[in-house]
């Protein structure tokens, strides 16, 4: 444990075998747990915000589970479990607001092929997760021979109907956002960050770069009130991009679009032509041992269906692997707060099936990074899904008694090799 938050702190520096105060570091493991679970549900709160929704309930546990990891309040370690799964409870339903929003706002996404080519011409290259921040770019540049392309978690938003309608949404540019400083070099063009995932630039880009709303950068223009000028001004003043050709990507598979298949699903499932279905999906990384989930996905056998979300997608959306019976074999359900759409597609099949969520022939294979995903695995337990893998690594905050609490009641399992792995879910 590390705990520094207090003024008697072992040493003044900080305690790391038991705190002063008493607490050992298995609550100090999930003080820290539900802090970073916290982080992410704020971020799909602050989205919904933006957008006119809130919920009450998620607003009030964010006070009381920031309350509880003060000093000298609670040291129950069955009353910390039990609000961390509460936080899980939270995100599902900031989550559902927040998808609600989004379709209230830019219409249902539908299934859409993304050209990842340029065009010949200016443009702009926009990053982050805020569709609204997006959308008023857009409206912006309407009329000004200005093309905007998406970076990382922008991807999804070329389904949106109220999105795909400007012309001049031209593509999506680059992967995900570990590799943003080769990407955003080489792009000519002007560059919007917009929430999470941006990296302190190289000064080959600094002053083409801008960034709005939660995002901030050091020796960058910060936009206020969503009036893009300067990045438009700049676009224009920079060399244009170049007319090339790019790969094929499809997003756009929420669990509208996906449901509105489900006939065809449940039929391929029950006719034995779909045998299993994987949740590939989170964030991506710079280590290699996040290679496994590009050879995972190689090696899922023909008669497999690959669902995903988050910029985890990015180590293997460019692989063609076909359909069945016309249903894709990888479907893009699109960001990370989308997992609430893999959740319905989940329920919605478990329905089907008359069965548990947890008997669906169903695997959950998921790339942990930042706080978001914290939470999101949070909500699944929560829901008590069980067998979910996770990996490159174990979270560090996690200590071996907490992990094997999450162990004993859901079978949570560190990723070993795709072989393997394969062999034990399929048999």
């Amino acid at each position: 444990m590390f705990c520094y938050q207090c003024e008697q702190t072992a040493g003044g520096t900080g305690c790391t075998k038991t705190g002063v105060c008493g607490k050992n570091e298995d609550i100090a493991s999930l003080q820290d747990t539900l802090i970073i679970s916290l982080k992410g549900i704020a971020a799909y709160a602050f989205h919904a915000r933006e957008l006119g929704a809130r919920d009450e309930q998620v607003d009030a546990f964010m006070h009381e589970a920031l309350f509880t990891t003060l000093t000298n309040v609670d040291f129950d370690l069955n009353r910390h479990i039990g609000l961390v799964l509460k936080a899980g409870e939270m995100n599902l339903r900031a989550m559902e607001i927040l998808d609600k929003a989004h379709v209230e706002r830019f219409g249902a996404p539908v299934p859409t092929p993304v050209s990842t080519g340029t065009k010949a011409g200016p443009g702009i290259l926009i990053t982050g997760h805020d569709l609204l921040d997006l959308y008023e770019l857009l409206k912006q540049t309407e009329g000004t021979g200005i093309n905007i392309y998406t970076h990382g978690e922008m991807l999804p938003a070329h389904a949106y109907p109220e999105l795909k309608k400007f012309p001049h949404l031209a593509g999506n540019y680059g992967s995900a956002w570990q590799n943003q400083k080769t990407e955003f070099e080489q792009f000519s063009g002007a560059i919007l960050g917009t929430t999470n995932c941006v990296l302190i630039p190289k000064e080959s880009y600094r002053e083409r770069m801008f960034t709005c709303g939660i995002a901030g950068l050091p020796g960058v223009t910060h936009i206020k009130d969503r009036d893009f000028t300067p990045v438009i001004e700049k676009a224009k003043s920079l060399p244009p991009l170049p007319e090339k050709a790019g790969i094929t990507l499809t997003t756009g598979f929420h669990h509208g679009a996906v449901l509105g298949l489900a006939d065809k699903v449940i039929a391929a499932v029950k006719a034995g032509k779909i045998r299993h279905f994987f949740l590939v999906g989170g964030c991506d990384g710079v280590k290699k041992s996040r290679n496994y989930y590009t050879e995972f996905v190689e090696k899922v056998p023909r008669d497999c269906v690959v669902l995903t979300l988050g910029c985890g997608k990015y180590k293997f959306n460019y692989l063609d692997l076909g359909d069945i019976d016309g249903i894709p074999r990888l479907l893009d359900m699109g960001q990370c707060n989308n997992a609430y759409s893999a959740i319905q597609v989940a329920l919605a099949l478990a329905e089907a099936f008359n069965c548990s969520v947890n008997e669906l022939p169903l695997s959950l294979v998921l790339s942990w990074f930042e706080q978001k995903a914290v939470s999101i695995l949070l909500t699944l337990f929560h829901l008590g899904v069980q067998n979910i893998r996770i990996g490159p690594s174990a979270p560090a905050f996690l200590t071996p008694n907490v992990l094997k609490v999450l162990q004993d009641n859901y079978n949570l399992k560190l990723i070993t090799t795709p072989e393997q792995d394969l062999k034990e879910i399929l048999g």
